[in-house]
C-alpha cells in the first residue's frame, strides 16, 4: 500500500460574475474571486479545499501558486494528512501572522479530505456523526436586492421546502427592514416556519432592543438575532440576552477560536456561531457543549460545514444562501425537504469539475467588464 504522505499540490484560480450582487447593510460583492487548492498525497488522491476573497481580484495564479509553494507547502511537503488534521500548534511570535493569500481554511479542508479517503470514510463519519441530515434555512444576502428579486428568491425558498428564513437587516431606516419582514412574511405564505435577521454589527444595543420591540408590534416573532452588534461587547450582547428573553443572540461568526471561548465564558450568546475550519470548529463546538450552548452553522464554502454539523450534537440549523457555487464541484451536497445531507464517498465528497477548471480558469485578473455571464445552475428538485 503506498503511503499516505503529501507530495504535490495544485492551484486554480476561478473568476465570474455572479448572479446577483450579495452582502449586507457593511458591504456587497458583484463577482467571485475564488482558488481551487488541491493537495496530492503519494497514492494519487487529491484533497480540495477552496479559497474565497471577496471584494477584490485574487493575485495572477502563477503569483499564487509561488506564494503557496513559499510560504505553505514546505510544512505540508512529506507530511501524513491525518497527522496534519490533528496536531495541536503553539501560535506565538513570527509564526501567528496573514498569509499573502487566505489559504488557511482552504489548507484544513484539503487536508481532512485527504485523511478522511485515505481512512476510507466520509468525513462527516470519521468525524464521529450519528445522523446523515441537518436541516437547512434559507438565507438571502439580500441587502442589495430588489423588493421584486427578494420576494422571488424567498418565495422559491419556501417552495423548496427550507426549514427557516434568514434576511438582512441594518439599515439606515429601520422602516425599511419592517417592510422587508413584511414581504418575507408575504412570499412565504406566514408558513409558521422561524424567521431570523443578522445585522452584521449595524446597530448599538439600544438600537436592537427597539428593532426588536417594533418588529413584535408589527406581527413578527424573531427566533434569532445575529451579530446585532460590535463582536467584542460581550457585556452588550449579554445585556441583550437578559433583555429581550424571546429572541436568542446568535454570535461568534467573526471570532477566532480564542474570541468564542471568551463569548462563551461571558455567557454573551445563546448560539455559537460557526463556519467552516474543520479542526476550529470541532474545538469550538467542544466548548460551546461545555457552556450548554447551541452551535449553528453560518455560511461554509459549497456547504463543507455539513460534515462538522451533522458530527456535533444538537446542531439544528445550516445557513444555505444560493450563491450559485454549486457547478464548480462534480457533485455539490444534497438538499431535499430542507434538509442537507452528507456525501457517502470517501473525504468530504467535493471534487473539481474539470469543465470549470478549462471554462472559468483565470490565469490573470479581469476587469468586471470582461467577465462572461453569471454561471447558470439548477438545484435538483
Amino acid at each position: 500500500m503506498k503511503a499516505n504522505r503529501i507530495a504535490d499540490y495544485r492551484v486554480t484560480r476561478l473568476q465570474f460574475r455572479r448572479d446577483r450582487k450579495v452582502g449586507d447593510s457593511q458591504v456587497g460583492a458583484t463577482q467571485a474571486n475564488i482558488v481551487a487548492l488541491e493537495l496530492i498525497d503519494e497514492a494519487g488522491r487529491v484533497g480540495l479545499g477552496f479559497v474565497q476573497v471577496l471584494f477584490q481580484p485574487l493575485l495572477p495564479e502563477a503569483t499564487i501558486a509561488w506564494a503557496f509553494g513559499q510560504e505553505v507547502f514546505p510544512m505540508l511537503e512529506g507530511q501524513e494528512a491525518g497527522a496534519l488534521a490533528l496536531r495541536v500548534g503553539r501560535p506565538r511570535g513570527g509564526n501567528v501572522r496573514r498569509m499573502l493569500v487566505p489559504f488557511e481554511e482552504a489548507i484544513q479542508h484539503a487536508v481532512w479530505d485527504l485523511f478522511a479517503q485515505s481512512s476510507g470514510l466520509p468525513l462527516w463519519k470519521l468525524l464521529g456523526a450519528q445522523r446523515d441530515s441537518v436541516p437547512v434555512y434559507a438565507s438571502g444576502l439580500d441587502f442589495h436586492l430588489s423588493d421584486h428579486d427578494f420576494t422571488e428568491l424567498f418565495g422559491r425558498a419556501a417552495q423548496a421546502g427550507y426549514r427557516g428564513y434568514k434576511i438582512k437587516v441594518g439599515h439606515p431606516e429601520i422602516e425599511r427592514d419592517l417592510h422587508r419582514l413584511d414581504l418575507l412574511k408575504k412570499a412565504t405564505g406566514d408558513d409558521g416556519r422561524p424567521v431570523m435577521i443578522d445585522a452584521n454589527e449595524a446597530w448599538t444595543a439600544a438600537e436592537t432592543r427597539a428593532a426588536l420591540a417594533l418588529f413584535e408590534r408589527a406581527g413578527h416573532r424573531i427566533y434569532w438575532i445575529e451579530d446585532p452588534i460590535p463582536r467584542d461587547d460581550f457585556d452588550g450582547l449579554r445585556r441583550l440576552r437578559l433583555a429581550c428573553p424571546d429572541t436568542r443572540v446568535n454570535s461568534g461568526e467573526y471570532l477566532d477560536l480564542s474570541g468564542k471561548r471568551k463569548l462563551l465564558q461571558a455567557e454573551a450568546c445563546d448560539m455559537l456561531n460557526v463556519h467552516g475550519q474543520v479542526s476550529d470548529v470541532m474545538r469550538a463546538g467542544w466548548l460551546a457543549g461545555e457552556h450548554n450552548v447551541e452551535v449553528t452553522f453560518g455560511n461554509s464554502f459549497l456547504e463543507i460545514g455539513v460534515n462538522m454539523a451533522l458530527a456535533l450534537p444538537g446542531v439544528r440549523w445550516l445557513e444555505y444562501s444560493f450563491q450559485n457555487f454549486e457547478h464548480l464541484v462534480e457533485e455539490p451536497y444534497a438538499i431535499r425537504d430542507g434538509l442537507i445531507h452528507g456525501h457517502d464517498r470517501p473525504g468530504h465528497g467535493l471534487r473539481l469539475s474539470e469543465a470549470v477548471r478549462t471554462r472559468y480558469r483565470t490565469p490573470d485578473p479581469l476587469d468586471e467588464a470582461a467577465l462572461p455571464p453569471a454561471p447558470r445552475w439548477e438545484r435538483p428538485a
